[in-house]
């Protein structure tokens, strides 16, 4: 559907010159003399690869609808990763370029939402947040208390992770999948 490129925001899919591409950033400027332009930074979905373009205020631009589904995650193979329709049962495989790093965040039977054009997976969201077991984890330095400190654990997938100090090995912790970031103790 066309827009104008002013109501262009990040995360908006666009078809620019026979690519797709997703806006990453969006900026307005407004030179000493003329007529404003919309700087803005996108990344083609097929290669990855950015591109910088200016778009006059009122420049018609083509933006993409997507279909968005849930899916259940079944299995990898290497670098492709299966996920399952619950509904129609249809399996589709996303290669791990397109889920990016949260991908060791992939539990089975997690609950994934992807995003689909003409059958063709372009990403992949995960749920904000995951419970996963600490499998390695520093010991605490008595003393450490009179600061906010850090210490660095390794959990059940291999991802490496920030923890309160007074994490220990087993602990089952909330970690945010968007940054593989420490959110709290797990409640279970």
């Amino acid at each position: 559907m066309k827009v104008t490129a002013i109501t262009l925001r990040p995360g908006n899919v666009v078809d620019h010159n026979n690519k797709l591409q997703v806006v990453t950033k969006y900026e307005i400027m407004q030179p000493g003399k003329g007529a404003s332009v919309i700087q803005v930074e996108m990344r083609d979905i097929r290669t990855g690869n950015k591109d910088n373009v200016r778009f006059r205020t009122q420049e018609s631009v083509e933006r993409v609808r997507l279909d968005q589904n849930d899916y259940q995650y079944l299995f990898n193979d290497g670098d492709t990763y299966t996920f399952m329709n619950a509904e129609t049962y249809e399996q589709v495989e996303v290669p791990k370029d397109t889920i990016g790093e949260p991908a060791v965040f992939l539990q089975d039977g997690m609950v994934v939402s992807i995003e689909t054009f003409e059958g063709e997976p372009l990403g992949v969201t995960l749920p904000d947040t995951v419970i996963m077991e600490v499998s390695e984890a520093e010991p605490v330095v008595k003393g450490q208390t009179a600061t906010t400190s850090y210490k660095p654990a390794i959990l059940e997938n291999g991802a490496k992770v920030m923890v309160p100090p007074h994490i220990e090995v087993g602990t089952r912790i909330v970690v945010r999948t968007e940054d593989s970031s420490y959110v709290e103790r797990a409640k279970d």
